[in-house]
């Protein structure tokens, strides 16, 4: 094939991409249908798998209830269509798992792992939802988890989580968390993990400001006092604060 041809039929590809991309953002900022959300469960290492097999499609549903709940605070009243939270097969292959640490990487990272999801689902069936890569690990003594991530071009995320019933609800957190981002949402505390005032506070105009009842979820702690956070135990003890709704369209 000719150079011209190939980098017209190039063109054309990167076109479509773009064109689908921004496509799938409208339609998800539109929240005129349910929102689908497609969890793929991968399993670490061998004494995950027998927990990533036990999991059902309901162990996600409260995360679909809760987007639809805080809706009606920003909506006038009015919630979004419950999301979908649809359990996917377990999937063997691990993503990319490097952390970017600039901006060149985090375009590389994201290239990688948009390839990736398009080689591990089904095109058609996830044109127009969200993807997660949700990543089980067997908790260890003082380790901590890799960082996850949610992609908004591309509508995918990668989620690491503890593979215990005892972490369930949390995970859950977690989740949610990186959904937003997907959805547009960007974190909210400081480069030491703390809330930022006023838009990771769950109630900014409280009096006296601490402690704070709950977390704004992409803040992703409580602000028990001005130097102090914890992380919330459910779904339960997060809302959606004015900021994230603003970015994700309500």
């Amino acid at each position: 094939m000719r150079r011209p041809w190939r980098i017209l039929i190039l063109l054309l590809v990167l076109v479509l991409v773009a064109a689908v991309t921004v496509w799938e953002r409208l339609w998800v900022r539109a929240w005129t249908r349910p929102l689908a959300v497609a969890i793929y469960p991968v399993a670490m290492d061998a004494a995950s798998q027998g927990f990533v097999a036990q999991l059902r499609a309901g162990d996600f549903r409260e995360i679909g209830v809760f987007l639809a709940s805080e809706s009606g605070r920003w909506s006038r009243g009015k919630s979004v269509p419950l999301p979908r939270m649809v359990l996917k097969p377990t999937i063997r292959e691990l993503p990319p798992l490097e952390q970017a640490r600039s901006g060149a990487e985090a375009i590389r990272l994201s290239l990688r792992l948009r390839w990736y999801a398009f080689r591990q689902t089904s095109f058609w069936e996830s044109l127009g939802g969200v993807r997660l890569f949700v990543l089980y690990h067997q908790p260890r003594h003082d380790e901590t988890l890799p960082h996850s991530l949610g992609l908004k071009k591309g509508l995918l995320g990668v989620v690491h989580v503890f593979a215990t019933d005892e972490q369930r609800a949390q995970n859950n957190v977690v989740i949610a968390h990186e959904l937003l981002h997907t959805l547009g949402a960007t974190d909210k505390y400081d480069e030491t993990g703390k809330p930022i005032y006023p838009v990771g506070f769950a109630d900014p105009y409280a009096e006296p400001r601490y402690p704070q009842d709950k977390a704004e979820i992409v803040a992703g702690r409580i602000a028990v006092s001005e130097h102090r956070a914890e992380i919330p135990r459910d779904l339960g003890q997060t809302v959606i604060g004015y900021a994230t709704a603003a970015e994700i369209g309500w």
